[in-house]
């Protein structure tokens, strides 16, 4: 079974200032209390999970004025073979302060830090993930379809864009999890009908989640060779994988999920490379 070539080296924040501070998504509730020893308990397997199963975790350190900086996916989009960076451009400005942070980690650790223009939002590898030598991004909740082609430049890589339809799953990376060479778990509910066309293009072999498959955030899994680490297994989808080939780690981040995140939001593939034709769409 051909494995992704990446996700052997991950990014991560330990959740020490990590709470529900304010609601920018269906899912926040600031009247909902984070147990922070629970969610450090959570973290801390997840990373041994992740560890476990072969692949490398750097970390980086927490900061208090940005309580969602755990949500190291949401740092930008990189390009390991030209050692670029691209932070994110947040839309909410309650998440603004992350660029900055994201930005000096990056450049202290010897990556070439290339910023989007600033009028321009998106929230890097939450919503856009590479696939058949593409990246399949996201917009609309967070991110401006406008951003496409601009990434597709400076990562020089093609980028496929479909619109995320349904608030609750306001990240690609709640709807869109590559599994390896063919496969991903895809949720249509997450898309428009244009959007659902592109990936039925793009994926050789989907598997198409239900609609509450998709919202238990099963695809916002982290990938390791064969070894799939998921915030919730639906009997359905756990079988079809065991079936494929998978392994099936269930790592439970229900205090994350009280701010709209799972496994994936948690990490940052830091071994991504891209580079191809620039053509986006």
């Amino acid at each position: 079974m051909p494995e992704l070539a990446w996700g052997h080296r991950f990014l991560m924040c330990p959740p020490l200032h990590f709470g529900v501070l304010y609601e920018i998504n269906p899912w926040m509730h600031r009247e909902v209390t984070v147990d922070r020893d629970r969610a450090r308990e959570q973290w801390e397997q997840l990373v041994a999970n992740i560890r476990s199963a072969g692949a490398e975790v750097d970390t980086m350190e927490a900061r208090e004025h940005v309580p969602d900086l755990v949500f190291t996916a949401n740092a930008g989009l990189l390009d390991a073979a030209s050692n670029v960076f691209v932070p994110s451009n947040f839309r909410h400005p309650e998440r603004q302060p992350e660029t900055a942070v994201f930005s000096e980690w990056f450049a202290a650790s010897g990556w070439d830090v290339t910023r989007l223009p600033e009028d321009l939002d998106h929230e890097g590898a939450g919503d856009a993930l590479p696939f058949g030598g593409a990246l399949l991004s996201g917009y609309r909740p967070r991110s401006d379809v406008a951003a496409g082609p601009v990434i597709s430049k400076l990562l020089n890589v093609p980028v496929r864009t479909v619109e995320l339809v349904d608030e609750r799953l306001y990240h690609v990376d709640l709807t869109f999890c590559p599994l390896d060479d063919r496969r991903a778990l895809c949720a249509p509910i997450g898309w428009d009908t244009y959007g659902r066309k592109v990936v039925d293009a793009l994926v050789p072999e989907p598997l198409w989640l239900e609609d509450d498959e998709a919202l238990s955030f099963c695809a916002n899994s982290v990938v390791i060779g064969t070894t799939i680490v998921m915030p919730s297994t639906p009997p359905r989808v756990g079988r079809q994988l065991e079936a494929w080939g998978y392994t099936v780690v269930e790592s439970r981040v229900d205090e994350f999920l009280k701010a709209g995140g799972g496994c994936r939001c948690l990490t940052l593939a830091l071994d991504v490379s891209l580079g191809g034709h620039c053509q986006a769409d």
